[in-house]
């Protein structure tokens, strides 16, 4: 069935790449992030409690192993690894998952473009480890104390003949019992 009015429209527009539907694009992607800052820029009404985050430098006997990576939406079969990128391990506070409430809402995963760019109190990321993923994604942590803690980190590119980014941000929540003999596996994958 043929598309009729203001759907045929949009559809030529975006099928056939020309000077207005362009900068439709362009206008579209430089207005969604200024849009949604508004809603997930500010750090939460909570204060951060740094006793409640105090066991995060205490040294225990659990290792936490995982894996970073995402699919290429273009090739659906392609893999990128966050070969690099910076993995945060947190502990989960009532001001953490707070704050990770309102940057990702219900999922473990955001998208490129509305990634925001959150404010970073000093006492907050005091109270956090950090490591690199390596060449495949692959990171760990070791001598973790016992808690609840949020694994996090990002994976952004820009696609072949792309403009704008792919990719984005993403996170699991795991916990330490202390009675662990294996490593913790963890895998982010935006799911």
């Amino acid at each position: 069935m043929p598309l009729r009015g203001e759907a045929a429209t949009l559809a030529a527009l975006f099928a056939v790449p020309g000077p207005f539907s362009m900068r439709l694009v362009v206008v579209c992607a430089a207005l969604a992030p200024l849009a949604l800052s508004a809603c997930n820029s500010a750090a939460p009404d909570l204060r951060f409690d740094p006793a409640e985050a105090a066991f995060i430098r205490q040294e225990g006997k659990a290792t936490i192993e995982g894996q970073a990576f995402l699919r290429d939406r273009q090739g659906h079969l392609n893999v990128r690894y966050a070969a690099g990128e910076v993995v945060r391990l947190i502990p989960a506070t009532a001001y953490a998952q707070a704050r990770f409430a309102q940057f990702y809402g219900t999922r473990k995963f955001i998208p490129a473009l509305f990634m925001p760019t959150p404010t970073q109190e000093a006492e907050y990321a005091a109270y956090t480890r950090t490591t690199k993923a390596g060449a495949t994604g692959r990171f760990a942590f070791d001598k973790v104390a016992p808690g609840r803690y949020l694994v996090t980190t990002q994976l952004t590119w820009v696609p072949k003949g792309g403009l704008l980014s792919d990719g984005g941000a993403m996170y699991d929540e795991i916990v330490v019992t202390g009675k662990e003999t294996d490593p913790i596996e963890v895998v982010l994958s935006g799911n």
